[in-house]
């Protein structure tokens, strides 16, 4: 069973920048497919990024690449979410997630997907 904590969500001012961690635990990192998912107050959860094993290749929501970088350490089985620029929009709960499979590309973006998933981690983006 995989286990993910998130980490990192906190009130930042419009135009700020956050990190978020995610930590896996219960697989070995490597095999892992990982992605940020997010939900703000009042609207269904959407596909934030994600990122194929070992690399081999990233997706992004709609408007978010430019602004969001997902990226990855297997040596410390760790998930980030470098997000800058940040508005108000932005707001919402970001959940890690994570499948034992490899994807496509074209299936990243979607929550079904993935079979685990963390608590997630409240961002709010206000002055």
């Amino acid at each position: 069973q995989v286990q993910l904590l998130e980490s990192g969500g906190e009130l930042v001012q419009p135009g700020g920048s956050l990190r978020l961690s995610c930590v896996a635990s219960g697989r070995a990192f490597s095999t892992l497919t990982m992605a940020w998912f997010r939900q703000p107050p009042g609207k269904s959860r959407e596909f934030v990024a994600a990122i194929k094993r070992q690399n081999f290749g990233t997706a992004y929501g709609d408007s978010l690449k430019g602004r969001f970088t997902i990226s990855r350490s297997d040596a410390k089985n760790t998930l980030y979410l470098q997000m800058n620029s940040l508005k108000p929009e932005d707001t919402a709960v970001y959940y890690c997630a994570a499948t034992t499979r490899g994807l496509i590309t074209s299936s990243l973006a979607g929550a079904q997907q993935y079979e685990h998933w963390g608590q997630g981690t409240q961002v709010t983006v206000s002055s």
